[in-house]
């Protein structure tokens, strides 16, 4: 796991979101994703098995498709460095990184960046 996760992950985060459609899947893959995670804790805490599945499925179809979408980004998204890394990663950025992205303003400037030609997206090095 990498130390100060979530500032280091802050800086880089308008950097790996700038495609128009990968925006987009987040504004409803991470709420969906949120959601489902919710929704698998209360499923095992209640010992409802086929819903805790449904939950599962729902969640892992939510990352599926942020990954579809990063997948179309100038900047690839920064490998894994071990299993540790990708749950904290996954999870700062499904719980705050990308929460933060929206409620700051950087999803709506990172989409209006993205319909401009010749416009520099946010996070430009």
């Amino acid at each position: 796991m990498r130390g100060e996760l979530i500032h280091w992950q802050w800086q880089g985060y308008p950097e790996f979101h700038r495609n128009r459609l990968n925006l987009w899947i987040h504004l409803f893959a991470v709420p969906a994703f949120i959601a489902s995670s919710a929704s698998l804790v209360l499923a095992v805490v209640m010992l409802q098995w086929s819903s805790a599945v449904a939950a599962l499925v729902s969640l892992a179809l939510a990352f599926g498709l942020q990954g579809f979408g990063h997948q179309r980004e100038e900047t690839p998204a920064i490998p894994f460095t071990g299993p540790g890394d990708a749950v904290t990663r996954i999870f700062v950025e499904q719980f705050v990184s990308f929460p933060r992205f929206v409620l700051s303003g950087g999803w709506l400037k990172a989409l209006r960046a993205s319909g401009r030609p010749g416009v520099a997206s946010p996070g430009t090095r």
